[in-house]
């Protein structure tokens, strides 16, 4: 299977200071490009969990890690982070867009509804990847 082998090794890069997530966001293969590839695929007016890609990607204690590599991903035009919420609907990641609200908005354009911070009807507009992980995702093989 594709997603059976999570690289950690770049974390504590995060922790020290360093530009190494970044640089990570930015690289073709790996933990992040993984998890990029399933956002790419969110379709408008719909969100996903940072749990639901982790365990798409093999990876189902690694919710915390798509936070991380959904925080790297601004600088990534073609990645809709915004389309990811926390388990309960929560905008979570909310202070990582530049602006007050942005990330309500964008979701709102796109017809969410947004209320105090928390996507409404939740299971209405929740995007489950699961089945992804059988496809081929560029090779995006951890090494």
């Amino acid at each position: 299977e594709l997603f059976t082998r999570v690289d950690y090794s770049f974390c504590f890069g995060h922790y020290y200071g360093t530009n190494l997530a970044t640089n990570i966001a930015m690289s073709q293969d790996g933990f992040f490009a993984q998890v990029y590839e399933i956002v790419r695929q969110i379709p408008a007016g719909r969100v996903c969990t940072y749990g639901l890609i982790a365990r798409c990607l093999g990876a189902p204690q690694s919710a915390r890690m798509v936070g991380w590599a959904m925080n790297a991903s601004h600088q990534l035009a073609d990645v809709p982070a915004h389309r990811v919420v926390n388990r309960q609907g929560l905008l979570t990641g909310q202070h990582h867009f530049p602006g007050h609200g942005l990330m309500q908005k964008m979701l709102e354009s796109e017809g969410v509804r947004v209320v105090a911070n928390k996507v409404q009807d939740l299971d209405q507009v929740l995007w489950d990847p699961k089945g992804l992980s059988e496809i081929s995702l560029k090779d995006h093989t951890p090494r």
